[in-house]
């Protein structure tokens, strides 16, 4: 609706869903920073009885199962809230047992690592993804006009196709495992399988599906055409694009012919998607409240340098470089993950009233992007002064635990600020009138 309202209204229940779904995801937003820098620590100081790899198998898995995926539901039920009760009452018995496995393997993997009770929480996950998949996508089709909502749904669809399709690379471990090749080429090609679809395919997709819903919902026009071009040059590219996630196994060159193809696809989606953003971004930038503005264009450019260095990593020396220097693998995952993922759904969170700038989150924001920033700075610089053959920083993982303090403290902060929203706040005001329901 384009219209000023003078007050907020009282949410329907299905707002109130989302509104706590929403803070519970940013719960484990501040939970995954605050394990982030746990595992700083255990850098600089080892604990004896507390095993590294376990704890970052949580952490990894708290962020994408926990934060994202939990703020993916909130937001997709946002868009398009379900009416009937029936329908209300199944998603909420599935965000409640999304809770139990999220949980479950926050507390397994740091005890056992990959073992029978995180396996059995991280299979209940996977299973009910594809139950929110399957019943999300069949309520878009029976109560949403797909003709207002062409472009977004096209995108909506090809997330939950690429999260399903990720899951392949989970299912894969266990007959790995079995055949006792932990730590083999099979093994992290079967993780990086997973976080191929996981990071480009089913976040990059729902992130876009966003944008798009925004334009359509407030009316803004776009040029259809060249946002459906984009579509399909990004979705046909994604699959042989998982390509570049195995080069570092020196291939055949037909495997790098596959990679340069998919690269190429990319790069011509983003022009597709550019051409959209600057033909809307004068009249769209009118919609968004300060902050928002500044997380959009930021989430933006990460979203471009992400493709830039996938293109980059095409080529072989540039790929076995990223192999042997696991900073810049490192500092690759977090720039998509928080700089290009997290900071769009946070602004479009904030945009939506289901986050608040008061006192303390806009604090607490900025020393969350003060963090990242500082961080990634380090990753990637210590990388190209290994690459150069220059001296490397001094007492790096030092440096590094404490550019990370920022991070759990300014998202704690961010959380704390939102103890205070009420329901009936749900859909603030801003320069585009009210944006609730």
């Amino acid at each position: 609706m384009t219209g000023v309202s003078q007050k907020p209204q009282q949410l329907p229940r299905t707002g109130q869903d989302t509104l706590v779904r929403a803070r519970i995801a940013l719960g484990y937003f501040a939970l995954v920073a605050v394990l982030g820098l746990f595992l700083r620590w255990l850098m600089v100081s080892p604990v004896d009885g507390v095993n590294f790899k376990y704890f970052l198998h949580a952490h990894s898995h708290v962020a994408l199962l926990g934060w994202l995926y939990c703020a993916f539901f909130a937001a997709l039920l946002y868009i398009f809230p379900v009416a009937t009760s029936a329908a209300r009452k199944s998603f909420r018995r599935q965000f409640f047992l999304t809770q139990v496995s999220v949980l479950g393997m926050l507390f397994t993997f740091p005890v056992q690592g990959y073992a029978l009770f995180s396996i059995i929480f991280s299979t209940m996950h996977i299973l009910l993804s594809y139950w929110f998949a399957r019943s999300y996508w069949k309520h878009v089709q029976l109560n949403i006009d797909t003709r207002t909502h062409a472009t977004s749904l096209k995108y909506i669809g090809a997330a939950l196709l690429f999260m399903v399709v990720s899951s392949i690379g989970p299912w894969a471990m266990g007959p790995i495992m079995a055949k006792g090749t932990i730590g083999g080429e099979l093994y992290y090609s079967a993780i990086y399988f997973y976080l191929h679809f996981q990071y480009n395919g089913w976040f990059t997709f729902a992130v876009l599906g966003l944008l798009f819903w925004f334009l359509e919902h407030h009316q803004v026009y776009f040029n259809r055409g060249w946002a459906m071009r984009a579509f399909w040059l990004l979705a046909l590219s994604c699959l042989p694009a998982y390509a570049l996630s195995v080069l570092w196994t020196k291939p055949a060159d037909w495997v790098y012919a596959i990679g340069y193809l998919s690269v190429a696809m990319q790069l011509a989606g983003l022009l597709y998607l550019i051409k959209v953003v600057r033909w809307v971004w004068a009249e769209a930038v009118l919609l968004l409240i300060p902050w928002v503005r500044i997380l959009v264009g930021m989430a933006l450019v990460f979203f471009v340098l992400k493709l830039a260095l996938q293109t980059a990593s095409a080529f072989p020396y540039m790929a076995d470089l990223a192999y042997k220097l696991r900073y810049f693998i490192i500092g690759y995952l977090h720039l998509s993950l928080l700089g290009f993922v997290s900071l769009f759904v946070l602004a479009f969170l904030l945009q939506q009233g289901l986050y608040r700038l008061g006192r303390y989150s806009g604090i607490g924001l900025t020393l969350f992007l003060t963090g990242f920033f500082a961080t990634e700075l380090m990753l990637f610089g210590q990388g190209t002064l290994l690459w150069l053959g220059l001296s490397a920083l001094p007492s790096f993982n030092w440096l590094m635990f404490w550019a990370s303090v920022p991070m759990p403290v300014g998202l704690g902060l961010f959380f704390l600020g939102q103890l205070g929203l009420k329901v009936s706040g749900v859909g603030r005001l801003s320069k585009s009138g009210f944006t609730g329901f």
